[in-house]
């Protein structure tokens, strides 16, 4: 049996150490090892001293008490009990001496481990330059001290506590604290005991007071964050005194150790309950009720300002560039002639629907996909700069064939980048592809200038065995050979990617890890192999960065030759004095967040955020770097300190690199969020909150789903101040309704984030990156605002005429993101309409797209002509479509087919022939099956991939609901004809 037991242990001990010596080999192989050292070391420095500190208090107090028990004590019922138990406890008595401080000391090292980010940053703090307006402390000292101290001081009354506890009951088990008819016996060895740590209780407890104080600064209790009037007036005093107080029944309790009376400190203690709850509760109520309440304002007014200062300091938002902006409702000819930049990149493509057209048109094998929701970012086309809807063919672990060497040797990362415009599409409506195919071809490089394979990713699989000696015949299903190929190429892992595991103990050691017999037995691992796990980028940044708040949208980007996935890393506290706490989950749910393709950040409550690094995950070889973007950040400048070989300044990123950064949209969500309450300088308007703003509700949601926040926009645009457009995070405001009211649909503002971070030079970064560029209309009061304009294209009877005709034959009609833009002196909104067809094959096409301007509506196969309907015939925009204009199969102002367009009116109009039968009624028919035939032959030839045969069935669908519209139109007119 003992050796069973002892083998168990070393089993159990084994398994362990692989776990650490897995973590090692994978740390080390990534250039980070420093990171695992320095937390571990921490976590078992804190560990070791904790479980000391806690032990050894514990024991000592169970000794002493054990030690001067009194020789004899006076028989009695009592008595007799504790003296059995006694009896029975003293064989295993030394045991338990020992054993209860070691399993005590355990629990308080495992607790206090956890506190390993506290205890460095308080030996590693930084100032911030900037001081509390109540006590006038630096702001570190909020930051990164009184965290620390608390959790120090909460701990040593965790030990004083315990160990009082377990010295009361040994005293009582063995004689020295008794019940007598004359009442309560101590010993004057548990009398000296009981107060020494009595005393040592209250002086904590003083302290605690004492620190208290500082809290109120960073509390967040009361109606705005900080200390308030009544806190200023009558908390911070009360503690001071409760703290004075404390420290005097201490030294009471020691005095009672020598002259043996208890009256004194009983006294003490007494007084200092009854003064905890007059001085530190009722106190503070009477103030708040009889002096803040009738005059609130008046009261409250200056630490209302001093939560507005601090609240947009610590949240970025002190820098705001407000510009009043009358916005003109009524559109004009050539309104838009200044506006070309903005005009020109309009997205059309709706990033979060066109996944399905990638993976129809460019999956090309079951075992690649695309994500559900693509990522925006811009490259530059023939000499522009163009904004880009861009993925990755990642492996789709679930169209692998099953088996571990096909799961884990053969299919071990995906390949390619597709990319389309985002301003423009294909005639037929489909995406227009600049960067596409197998082999990786197009505007933006192949496999000649960039590394296609895509190894780490989102979607990778669990782990991946790569790597062969030179000259070995490789294993790797790299790709099909072409797109219309059946034969696979083959490729063998090149890069360092991960640990080797060509040894037998580190093969045992991953086999343990990923309970896999088949690494450890497997002959397709060599000597040369490498595993490669733990390959989504943001796992592999947390875990080189655990200090770090990862961006929920990662994005990747062709830079210096590599596919790089770019993530946004945030610093926070909720520890800043005066700043409005937020709740990041809250904050950063909107429409995508909450029907799942994208994911909010974690419940976490912050006061204070900063992107303080951009980080880069290699998809080929999984290396990451990490780039102090905020080097003024002095929660970073801490980490710096803590780890200084794994941060890397931003003046090492390449220029490509930097013209790929963009402003980190979780961070931009929680700035709106406060911003739509914080734009208001002035206290008494922010008093009465009636100035608020709120973001609106997406207008693009079905009914019946929830309303949720409509999501921001990626735009390359130019706002009214600036010179030329900027590739910008955007949103409206609308204004702030309460609970339960009708929201009221006008827009009040719009922000726009500057996320242009390149110069062209290498670790430049463009001093306009980040500019957060506030239009205020809110003196309007008559701007349309998203709610409105999607209610303008709801209610317009051609709008709705078409769109019905669009979802015959089984076609859904979908309502594409809707952007809001300021151009032309006003506000313009722009939504793509796609129309899917019915059948598994079949993905989303861009058919139309609305626009409105004021209350104009403009709803036509391209935004060219959308616009043009809208400004009175001529907008003098410059489009990124505008080449498909009269070009597109789809265009409603193209006569059908084989017959002449109608005649310009004249001075004396002349009545335009009408096409058909003459029955209005028999053409619509005939129309419509038509299109249903059209709709029918398109799904066929999609499913064939013959997509010249889709196209003309496109062409053949347009035209027939061009005369079904025709028809409908003649037919609407004879019925009012008749009923006059």
């Amino acid at each position: 049996m003992p050796t069973l037991i002892v083998l168990g242990l070393l089993v159990i001990g084994f398994v362990y150490f692989s776990q650490v010596y897995a973590d090692v080999l994978w740390y080390n192989q990534l250039g980070f090892l420093e990171v695992f050292v320095t937390e571990n070391l921490s976590r078992i420095g804190l560990f070791v001293a904790a479980f000391l500190i806690m032990a050894a208090s514990v024991y000592f107090s169970l000794r002493i008490a054990y030690r001067s028990r009194p020789i004899y004590a006076p028989d009695s019922n009592v008595q007799d009990n504790l003296n059995r138990y006694q009896a029975q406890l003293e064989p295993i008595r030394r045991l338990l001496i020992l054993g209860i401080p070691i399993v005590l000391g355990a629990f308080a090292g495992t607790a206090a481990s956890s506190q390993w980010e506290r205890m460095l940053l308080f030996f590693n703090s930084e100032s911030f330059g900037q001081t509390d307006p109540e006590f006038g402390l630096d702001i570190g000292f909020y930051v990164f001290t009184l965290p620390f101290l608390n959790f120090l001081l909460g701990f040593l009354v965790s030990v004083t506590v315990i160990s009082g506890i377990a010295g009361v009951l040994t005293h009582y088990l063995y004689g020295g604290i008794r019940l007598e008819e004359k009442g309560l016996f101590t010993s004057r060895a548990a009398r000296t005991h009981i107060a020494v740590l009595a005393a040592l209780f209250l002086i904590l407890q003083g302290v605690n007071y004492w620190l208290d104080r500082y809290a109120t600064v960073t509390s967040s209790s009361g109606k705005w964050a900080g200390a308030l009037y009544t806190d200023v007036n009558a908390v911070i005093p009360t503690k001071a005194i409760l703290a004075a107080a404390a420290v005097i029944v201490a030294v009471l309790f020691i005095v009672s150790a020598v002259i043996g009376r208890w009256r004194l400190p009983v006294i003490g203690t007494a007084m200092l309950v009854i003064t905890a709850i007059l001085a530190g509760g009722v106190y503070p109520w009477v103030i708040q009720r009889f002096q803040v309440v009738p005059s609130e304002f008046s009261r409250e007014e200056p630490f209302i300002e001093r939560n507005m200062e601090m609240t947009r300091a610590a949240y970025g938002l002190d820098g705001v560039q407000v510009t009043d902006y009358g916005v003109e409702e009524v559109p004009q000819e050539g309104a838009l002639n200044e506006d070309g930049e903005t005009t020109a990149n309009i997205r059309l493509l709706d990033p979060n629907l066109v996944s399905d057209a990638f993976s129809q048109l460019q999956q090309f094998r079951q075992y690649y996909q695309f994500p559900e929701i693509l990522n925006v970012d811009r490259y530059e086309i023939d000499g522009e700069i163009e904004d880009t809807v861009i993925a990755v063919r990642e492996l789709n672990t679930a169209g692998v064939p099953a088996g571990w060497i096909n799961e884990h040797v053969y299919y071990t990362h995906g390949y390619g980048v597709v990319a389309a415009a985002g301003s423009t599409v294909q005639p037929d409506g489909r995406p227009a592809f600049i960067q596409s195919g197998i082999p990786s071809t197009g505007l933006l490089g192949d496999e000649s200038t960039f590394e296609p394979r895509i190894y780490f990713g989102e979607e990778s699989p669990e782990y991946s065995i790569v790597g062969a000696p030179e000259g070995a015949t490789p294993l790797e299903i790299d790709r099909p050979q072409t797109e219309e190929s059946d034969q696979e190429a083959r490729s063998t892992f090149q890069g360092d990617g991960g640990p080797v595991v060509g040894n037998f103990f580190n093969r045992l050691v991953y086999a343990l890890k990923f309970q896999s017999t088949d690494l450890l037995l497997s002959d397709q691992v060599n000597d040369q192999s490498q595993i490669l796990y733990d390959r989504d980028p943001v796992d592999r940044v947390e875990k080189v960065a655990p200090y770090l708040t990862l961006d929920s949208n990662t994005y990747p980007a062709i830079v210096d030759g590599r596919v790089k996935w770019i993530i946004d890393g945030y610093t926070t506290t909720a520890d800043y004095p005066y700043s409005t706490q937020q709740e990041l989950q809250s904050a950063t749910v909107d429409s995508l967040t909450a029907t799942g393709v994208s994911t909010a950040l974690p419940a976490e409550r912050v006061n204070y955020i900063r992107n303080a690094v951009k980080a880069t995950v290699d998809a080929y070889d999984g290396s990451v770097d990490l780039y102090a973007w905020d080097d003024e950040d002095p929660i970073l400048k801490a980490w710096q300190e803590i780890y200084p070989s794994s941060l890397q300044p931003y003046s090492e990123m390449s220029a490509d690199l930097m013209a790929h950064v963009r402003y980190p949209e979780d961070l931009f969500k929680v700035q709106r969020e406060l911003l739509a309450r914080y734009h208001v300088t002035q206290t008494q308007p922010f008093y009465s909150n009636n100035q608020a703003w709120a973001v609106p509700v997406d207008p693009t949601l079905e009914d019946g789903e929830r309303a949720v926040k409509q999501p921001p926009f990626y735009l390359s645009l130019q706002m009214p101040d600036q010179e030329s457009a900027s590739f910008s995070l955007t949103t409206p405001f609308i204004p702030f309704v309460p609970e339960g009211q009708e929201p009221r649909n006008i827009l009040y503002g719009f922000l726009a984030a500057d996320g242009d971070a390149g110069t062209g030079e290498d670790g430049v970064k463009a001093e306009t990156y980040g500019a957060l560029r506030l239009l205020d209309s809110s003196g309007q009061d008559s701007a349309v605002g998203p709610g409105q304009a999607a209610n303008l294209f709801n209610s317009d009877t051609e709008v709705s005429q078409e769109l019905n005709l669009l979802r015959q034959g089984a076609s859904e009609v979908i309502s594409g993101n809707l952007l809001t833009l300021p151009i032309g002196g006003g506000i313009a909104y722009v939504q793509p309409v796609y129309v899917q067809s019915s059948g598994d094959s079949s993905f989303p096409v861009l058919r139309r797209v609305l626009v409105s301007f004021g209350e104009q509506v403009g709803f036509a196969p391209t935004l060219a002509e959308a616009l043009d309907q809208v400004f009175q015939g001529d907008s003098g925009a410059e489009t990124g479509d505008s080449e498909n204009v009269g070009e597109t199969p789809n265009d409603p102002a193209a006569p059908p087919a084989g017959e002449e367009p109608t005649a310009e009116p004249t001075e004396e109009p002349t009545t335009p022939a009408e096409p058909g039968t003459g029955d209005p009624a028999a053409d619509l028919r005939a129309a419509l099956e038509e299109a249903n035939a059209a709709i029918q032959e398109g799904q066929d030839a999609l499913a064939e991939g013959d997509f010249a045969a889709y196209g003309e069935a496109q062409e053949r669908l347009d035209q027939a609901l061009q005369r079904a519209l025709d028809a409908e139109s003649r037919l609407s007119g004879a019925s009012g004809d008749a009923g006059q």
